[in-house]
């Protein structure tokens, strides 16, 4: 194959990965309003059935890639089954405190919470994996914790909806990469972990009549059952995203979502958006600007040597 395919080859890998990344942040942007659309329904049951409903798309999807087989094996490995067990109860209580979040109007502090995570995640690693964080990584990460500060001050308590979805989505991410699976064959293993208990919380739900499915209005039925698509699309465009773009470019994309969240938060949610919360975001801001900058531009130095 000659220099000119494979570049071609990589280019049309990188625009496919592009579209499929930049789907599934829009996506995830767009996602408030399907949130605030089963408000009504308590936070326990929406994820319930994110869980259930995302079981068929993910076994598809995995039909059709051939990887079946290495869900059998999974599940006949201890260590993976222990491993995956760990992720699933993180995104669990991830998707939980979402879900609560944006049905009691606190939009804007899950988008400061998907801000936090990269940083998070820095601090993570130099804390359990003794990964050693750049000056301009440490600025970050103090500007970071100054906003949270502030935000600590202004409202007389920790802001605890952006830091608990940080901090769990972090922890996730740290031991996903731990799953000896792709991530496709990861997440459907999560959710099938979790489908004995949920579909268990959905049956009591209904027999004691306080269910939404097919026993509400119509309108309920269809959300709930939309929960799937919701929930397993986004991720399995993400997935597929990931493994044909650079680690750069996917560290840049990771803002699309919570900014789209932070402007539905403040636009259309109305949601109270203070001088202090301003300033806490400005500090945000600006550190994932330096963090960006030093992984963009670190990136670019080491390929020059």
């Amino acid at each position: 194959m000659s220099t000119q395919s494979i570049d071609a080859t990589a280019d049309g890998d990188a625009r496919r990965g592009f579209l499929f990344a930049l789907s599934a942040y829009l996506v995830w942007g767009i996602l408030p309003f399907y949130m605030k659309a089963v408000g009504h329904i308590p936070a326990a049951e929406v994820v319930a059935h994110r869980i259930i409903w995302s079981v068929p798309i993910a076994g598809v999807v995995l039909f059709l890639l051939g990887r079946t087989a290495d869900i059998k094996h999974a599940l006949r490995t201890p260590r993976t089954l222990a491993m995956g067990s760990l992720t699933a109860a993180l995104i669990t209580l991830n998707w939980g405190i979402y879900v609560w979040a944006i049905g009691n109007g606190r939009t804007l502090e899950t988008a400061l919470g998907y801000y936090i995570n990269p940083l998070f995640s820095i601090f993570l690693a130099a804390v359990l994996l003794g990964e050693k964080p750049s000056k301009a990584q440490m600025v970050a990460i103090g500007l970071a914790a100054l906003a949270v500060v502030i935000l600590t001050w202004e409202t007389g308590g920790l802001p605890w909806v952006s830091l608990a979805l940080a901090i769990s989505w972090g922890f996730y991410a740290l031991f996903k990469k731990t799953l000896p699976i792709g991530p496709a064959q990861g997440f459907f293993l999560e959710v099938l972990l979790l489908a004995v208990p949920a579909l268990g919380y959905i049956i009591y739900l209904q027999v004691r009549g306080e269910g939404h499915f097919g026993t509400s209005t119509a309108l309920d039925f269809w959300l709930l059952l939309a929960a799937g698509l919701a929930t397993a699309v986004p991720l399995i465009l993400y997935a597929n995203g990931a493994k044909l773009l650079k680690l750069s470019t996917i560290g840049i994309m990771q803002y699309i979502a919570p900014t789209i969240v932070f402007l539905i938060a403040v636009f259309i949610f109305r949601e109270p958006f203070t001088p202090e919360t301003a300033v806490a975001f400005v500090l945000i801001w600006a550190a994932l600007a330096i963090y960006s900058g030093s992984m963009f531009f670190g990136r670019k130095d080491a390929g020059q040597r």
